[in-house]
């Protein structure tokens, strides 16, 4: 969400970040709703002294013995024009609501502009891909010749982009996702969280996915949603709250499942589990200081790439450009894991700061020695638990279909080394 006054004061810079989106100048069209609601404002302000002044001048004349019929018709008169004012104020209000609501979050001016991905740029690489003496296969091919993958059987259930893992790679996901959150919770000091997967409308307006996203979600019957990711619930626990500066930062994990229509996703990565309705994922989020938040962004993108480099898997981190950033972010970092099946990176994790814009939707602050201030927050994947399962098969494939377990999964696997 945009702070109006900001707007008013910094048009041209506004609808310059709009630009940077690849979006139409829209300041015009908020700062002449805005000046038209201030117009009603000022004239509901004189109408309602009016009417006070007329209703003190009734009890006077009363008190005197005159005939107050044609004051009283005067009152009456402001009453209406009163509710006229109100309604045209609330209306225009809600209408440069809807406007701000609608509109992204604003690019940080080092972020680099361009209108898809292939204007990301590339900040570092970690690992060098593995050189196979043989063809490797994608995760799907291998997963069902082990017999423990099962789409068939899914989509008799629930359709497609659904899986049935079974036996070793029921056990492998879940390997995953405890050893993840224990080097997020025991090394890196994020809270781990469980939070409700159904939320309200105002959890999802509050970190940006409605109103504009709502095709892309599952709404149940009820009227509760299924999250897209625990981003939404975790952020939104300090919503419409205000925080003592010194419990800043806040940081918290949770393995959720997280649920996606994949409403503009047909025809992409149809087969295997790399875009899926359902799938797991560790998910970080921090509420920090506004000076601060750079440096938190850094912190949890790497906390996100430890995960990475204790498994082995080769990864490549790159900075979104202005184009294909998420609608809540005004910076996101991509970790795109090897696949060597795909014979190319892949995205495992998005690290977004998202400044204030989704603390000024949720009302959440903080109180400092200059009053109460909006929180910045960040969220970003610890990571995709399916996807990570995806590049462990690729990468770790054997020429005999076997799957090595990497060593620092071998614990949580019973001291499992091989699945075949």
């Amino acid at each position: 969400m945009h702070d109006l006054k900001w707007i008013r004061d910094t048009s041209t810079a506004f609808d310059a970040g709009l630009a940077r989106r690849g979006l139409e100048p829209r300041s015009h069209q908020i700062l002449h709703l805005d000046f038209e609601r201030r117009q009603a404002q000022t004239r509901l302000q004189e109408m309602q002294a009016r009417r006070n002044e007329a209703s003190k001048q009734i009890g006077l004349l009363k008190k005197q013995g005159h005939d107050v019929s044609a004051v009283l018709e005067d009152v009456a008169r402001f009453k209406d024009d009163i509710a006229l004012l109100e309604a045209q104020d609330k209306s225009l209000g809600e209408e440069i609501d809807v406007i701000l609501a609608s509109l992204p979050n604003l690019p940080a001016a080092d972020v680099p502009d361009g209108p898809d991905e292939e204007h990301n740029v590339e900040l570092r690489r970690w690992g060098t891909p593995r050189q196979f003496d043989f063809q490797p296969q994608e995760h799907d091919a291998i997963g069902e010749k082990l017999g423990l993958m099962d789409f068939d059987g899914a989509s008799k259930l629930s359709g497609a982009r659904f899986v049935v893992l079974k036996g070793a790679l029921a056990r492998l996901e879940r390997a995953l996702a405890s050893f993840m959150l224990d080097v997020q919770t025991g090394e890196h000091g994020y809270t781990e969280m469980s939070p409700p997967t159904l939320v309200k409308d105002s959890a999802l307006f509050g970190t940006g996915q409605l109103p504009k996203f709502g095709d892309d979600l599952f709404k149940t019957s009820t009227g509760h949603w299924l999250i897209p990711t625990a981003e939404v619930p975790l952020t939104n626990l300090v919503g419409d709250t205000i925080l003592d500066e010194s419990a800043l930062p806040i940081r918290m994990t949770a393995l959720t499942p997280c649920y996606r229509s994949e409403a503009g996703a047909a025809g992409k990565d149809t087969r295997g589990m790399i875009r899926q309705h359902q799938f797991w994922k560790v998910e970080l989020v921090s509420v920090t200081h506004p000076d601060r938040s750079d440096a938190e962004h850094q912190r949890m993108t790497e906390c996100a790439e430890t995960i990475l480099q204790r498994l082995g898997l080769p990864y490549r981190t790159i900075v979104l450009c202005t184009g294909d950033m998420g609608f809540s972010a005004r910076k996101t970092f991509d970790i795109e894991v090897w696949l060597p099946g795909q014979g190319r990176y892949r995205e495992i994790s998005s690290c977004s700061n998202c400044g204030d814009f989704q603390a000024r939707r949720m009302r959440a602050r903080f109180r400092s020695e200059k009053g109460n201030r909006l929180v910045h927050t960040l969220n970003g994947s610890g990571l995709a638990v399916g996807r990570t399962l995806v590049a462990v098969l690729e990468n770790y494939q054997q020429v005999d279909g076997r799957v090595l377990v990497p060593d620092v999964l071998k614990p949580y696997m019973g001291g499992l080394d091989v699945i075949g």
